[in-house]
């Protein structure tokens, strides 16, 4: 046989997995980093809001993590402190 005839197979490479949706968190504990990502809000002011106690971190030995659920619990904090109308935008101005 002609070696220019010969048929080779081709596999196509597996499905990448899914990347991870906001909707699904990607673990329980986060990176300031990740958790100021997901807050939409700067590294620095993170770390002033757990040195304030308004967003709870753990540390790991040395390292300082945010669990997951916490950030949830800061925006609905952030909510109850707004109160019910300035989230319509009505302001006292």
């Amino acid at each position: 046989m002609d070696p220019r005839l010969e048929v080779t197979h081709v596999t196509a490479d597996p499905p990448a997995p899914p990347e991870p949706s906001n909707d699904q968190p990607e673990g329980l504990l986060l990176t300031v980093g990740e958790a100021a990502e997901r807050l939409r809000l700067g590294r620095t002011l993170v770390y002033r809001l757990i040195s304030s106690g308004e967003l709870e971190s753990v540390t790991v030995g040395r390292l300082r993590r945010v669990p997951a659920e916490c950030l949830a619990e800061y925006v609905a904090s952030l909510r109850r402190t707004r109160g019910p109308g300035a989230a319509k935008g009505n302001s006292a101005a």
